[in-house]
């Protein structure tokens, strides 16, 4: 069984808790087991076992998927379907996987991030333009989507203003999915972030960045947006697992060190100062046994082998889940003594999964 767990904001109901208050340590949402889930900029989505997909939160533009734009504080079923197998949402809107390998997308798509080939807001899934089957990963980020398919190809659609797709014609909308350029086959992981920013890893463990650049998140040691694909620096062939935040990013290597890179506003690089970097630092501690890393708002969360999660940055709201609200720039360990938290996903509010 899995039971997830939220804290942080909750200024439109994301945490499911049937009201709008705040919390800065985690609670749990409902008493449904055997989630997997994903935390989105004002909703929180979650899939449950039995392949139902769940959602409560912002529904301005339709993101909750329920045909309509009522927002809502506690978990609510997306329609009927039960082979859902991944979700993910950002910026109003929520893309998912089915075990079909389709895609399908919802909610804002002022800029065809939705993938249908229109710019029109969709109040209800629809499937992804394209015809594939075979999607294996995808991300939402901000007012664009990025996947990945089984044959390690690489698209991309939505916004294009900083080059985040990974194209050079950065003056107009893509409404459905292109291939990002360089031929590779290999990509296995992408993220795509807050801030217009895309991260992705191969698998020959190189770590690639591209789009804007202002604070030094793609990685590469320079502060200049790039519309392609460049290698992250620092040589390292070991990453397994990245993730975009908002204007910061970070990564996980084989060996269990965390890196992080770009805007350290409030410590959220967990390097214990707050100055921004252009290319990636360990994160303090000492720790090797980090497994998971996953980049907020204006804080970051991470998983290590033994089942603890760890937190730094902003807290704010709580998001910290250290029954606190003071910033911290190197990792606390979120309240509670449990060992046995698996997954995380974060923005304004932090949410997690643990195997009890």
């Amino acid at each position: 069984k899995s039971n997830l767990f939220v804290a942080g904001g909750s200024n439109i109901g994301q945490l499911g808790q049937g009201d709008l208050v705040s919390r800065s340590s985690p609670v749990q949402v409902s008493s449904r087991t055997s989630w997997s889930y994903m935390a989105g900029s004002e909703i929180t989505t979650g899939i449950k076992s039995d392949g139902t997909l769940w959602a409560c939160g912002s529904n301005v533009r339709g993101q909750l998927g329920q045909n309509d734009l009522i927002s809502r504080s506690t978990m609510t079923q997306i329609g009927g379907d039960t082979n859902w197998s991944k979700v993910e949402a950002n910026d109003q809107f929520t893309v998912a996987t089915k075990s079909t390998g389709t895609l399908w997308a919802w909610g804002n798509n002022w800029a065809g991030q939705v993938g249908d080939s229109s710019l029109t807001s969709k109040l209800s899934p629809v499937s992804v333009v394209g015809g594939f089957t075979d999607w294996c990963q995808v991300s939402a980020g901000n007012y664009f989507t990025i996947g990945v398919r089984t044959n390690g190809t690489l698209w991309a659609w939505g916004n294009n203003a900083s080059g985040q797709l990974g194209i050079l014609d950065t003056s107009s909308f893509q409404t459905s999915p292109i291939s990002v350029p360089g031929g590779f086959t290999d990509w296995c992981q992408v993220s795509a972030g807050m801030c217009r920013t895309t991260l992705a890893v191969r698998s020959n463990g190189t770590l690639w960045g591209w789009g804007i650049n202002a604070w030094g998140e793609v990685g590469d040691g320079t502060i200049v947006d790039k519309s392609s694909p460049v290698s992250v620096v620092g040589g390292f062939t070991d990453w397994c697992q990245v993730t975009t935040g908002h204007m910061h990013s970070g990564a996980v290597r084989t060996n269990g060190t965390v890196w992080m890179w770009g805007s350290n506003s409030y410590g959220k690089l967990g390097t214990n100062s707050t100055v921004s970097v252009s290319s990636p630092v360990s994160v303090v501690g000492g720790f090797t046994d980090w497994c998971q890393v996953a980049a907020g708002y204006n804080h970051t969360v991470a998983i290590r082998t033994n089942g603890t999660v760890w937190a730094w940055g902003r807290s704010s709201y709580g998001e910290l889940g250290n029954n606190c609200t003071l910033a911290t720039s190197s990792p606390v360990s979120v309240v509670g003594g449990f060992t046995d938290w698996c997954q995380v996903s974060t923005n304004v509010a932090t949410i997690a999964l643990r195997v009890s």
